[in-house]
């Protein structure tokens, strides 16, 4: 299996031009948190005949993100606390999307698609596929990459991922 600093730069590649860098900074975390909350849709806990604040945790959401984290564990410990904490925001999201006036599926669906389109945009800005098309695995290297990358352009870290 790869390592952390070979996917980062793989990822890079594709994702040189600044314009297609904000596409991705704006982009993922919404398609992260969307992609969840659709699969939160899944009530798992209910299916298993469970009841109360266990089967409400227990879902396609809280199933997706246990399969993802041995990835990020993998990769290295910083970057499975990175995205537990990617995961502990969107989950408060989810939640507070699911406790307001709006429909969770309807939210989920419409920033799925929308962040998506834009960033199908943002690869054509790029002149480069999105590094997904050749490996499924690098829709799990595209938070990593964004969270380095907005850390640099916000002077938080001194180089670039994809320099």
């Amino acid at each position: 299996m790869r390592d952390l600093p070979t996917f980062l730069a793989d990822y890079g590649e594709s994702h040189q031009h600044p314009v297609n860098q904000w596409v991705h900074i704006l982009c993922v975390p919404a398609i992260f948190v969307s992609t969840l909350a659709l699969f939160w849709l899944l009530p798992l806990g209910q299916w298993l005949g469970l009841e109360g604040p266990l089967a409400y945790w227990i879902n396609g959401g809280t199933l997706l993100a246990v399969i993802c984290m041995p990835f990020y564990f993998r990769m290295s410990l910083g970057m499975t606390l990175l995205m537990a904490a990617w995961l502990v925001l969107s989950l408060v999201a989810i939640v507070a999307v699911e406790r307001s006036a709006l429909s969770l599926g309807w939210t989920a669906a419409i920033v799925w698609l929308l962040a998506w389109a834009v960033q199908v945009w943002g690869h054509k800005v790029e002149g480069k596929k999105p590094s997904f098309v050749d490996d499924l695995v690098f829709l799990l290297v595209g938070p990593m990459f964004v969270s380095i990358e907005l850390a640099h352009k916000l002077g938080l870290r001194r180089h670039r991922v994809s320099a």
